[in-house]
């Protein structure tokens, strides 16, 4: 599959429009490209919660996902449903995106793949860990590849009524709910295998900032705070990946309240990694009330306290507050954990934008 470039999208997208207008523009477009058999792929009820929660870090061939993937398309349908994705995501966001697909491109040729862990939704399809080294791979068929990634809606494109899109495939799942101005980005999983790569001699981390931001933070505490920060423990996973809708934990870790400004302004910093995702009127709103939370925020570290800026740290780091949890999670499954990352964005509060818009 061709990947088209934010620049060559942002043609596609129609200008001078609010940004939710440009949303149902694009997907409207989109569905116009399509069949009737193909619309009826790709549509779902907006009260369907069996699509709703279909989404996994895991490949194709352990969870099947619904909707239409990239590979059942043609070309002029593909560039309509990157248009879509391009519209409803910031221009790094969108290139997160794409860089994390590139990264399934080259799982799905390399040898001895590490398996994929984690992330099947409960009582879903999801039936143990696989590995194996991708399409047709000797893994137990496990599916990797940028044609394998879906797209899917719950309820009807408006500028009015609640509706959402879904994108994924294996370590990625945004799930953006359209509400009026609003563009709700939780609950979205990022995460790369591998983590570190190259394309036309350039060094690609699609969670490269996440990583350096959080070292950067911890690394800016004195000791003291430090102690507060580490945990005790060691955690391997996200606590709040797939399957984990509605879990409630308790917060751990060293509280913003105890930080400095420089330092209340770098986990803002590291957040925004998260919250930035989205297009950029809604990543201001989100941000905005992420940064009215700051002193009732938390930030915990758990494993290796050092690490080179550039390359991905093997330690796993959570920021929770009143409406958010990010959990950046390196998988110790064997080989590199560095090069095999999962990451969570969820609002406990406001997960597929429940929380009714304020009137």
């Amino acid at each position: 599959m061709k990947i088209l470039s934010a620049f060559l999208l942002a043609l596609v997208v129609a200008n001078g429009q609010s940004p939710t207008a440009k949303i149902v523009t694009a997907t409207n477009a989109f569905l116009a490209t399509l069949d009737q058999p193909q619309r009826q792929k790709v549509l779902f009820a907006y009260n369907d919660e069996a699509q709703r929660v279909l989404w996994s870090n895991f490949p194709n061939g352990i969870v099947q996902r619904a909707g239409l993937n990239m590979g059942e398309l043609n070309p002029a349908q593909r560039t309509a449903a990157l248009a879509v994705v391009f519209a409803a995501l910031s221009k790094r966001g969108y290139e997160k995106v794409l860089q994390i697909m590139e990264a399934d491109e080259v799982l799905k040729t390399t040898e001895g793949s590490a398996p994929p862990g984690g992330g099947a939704p409960k009582g879903g399809n999801g039936k143990g860990k696989g590995g194996g080294k991708g399409k047709g791979g000797p893994g137990g068929g496990l599916l990797f590849g940028s044609d394998l990634y879906y797209i899917s809606f719950l309820g009807t494109p408006s500028e009015k009524t609640p509706w959402m899109i879904q994108w994924g495939g294996h370590h990625l799942a945004i799930n953006v709910t359209i509400d009026g101005n609003r563009g709700i980005l939780t609950p979205s999983l990022t995460g790369a295998q591998p983590g570190t790569f190259t394309r036309d001699g350039k060094t690609i981390r699609p969670l490269g900032q996440e990583s350096d931001k959080g070292l950067a933070l911890l690394n800016a505490l004195d000791e003291n705070q430090k102690k507060q920060a580490i945990l005790g423990f060691t955690l391997a996973d996200l606590v709040l990946g797939p399957g984990e809708d509605g879990k409630q934990i308790q917060p751990e870790g060293l509280k913003a309240s105890s930080m400095n400004d420089k330092q209340k302004t770098m986990l803002l910093d590291v957040i925004s990694e998260w919250a930035g995702i989205v297009h950029e009127s809604a990543a201001a709103d989100r941000m905005a009330e992420l940064k009215a939370d700051l002193n009732k925020t938390w930030f915990a570290w758990s494993g290796p306290v050092t690490g080179t800026p550039g390359t991905n740290i093997a330690a796993y780091y959570r920021i929770q507050g009143p409406h958010v949890v990010i959990e950046y999670a390196p998988q110790g499954m064997g080989g590199d954990a560095a090069n095999h990352i999962h990451a969570m964005y969820r609002d406990p509060t406001n997960d597929y934008g429940r929380k009714p818009a304020a009137k």
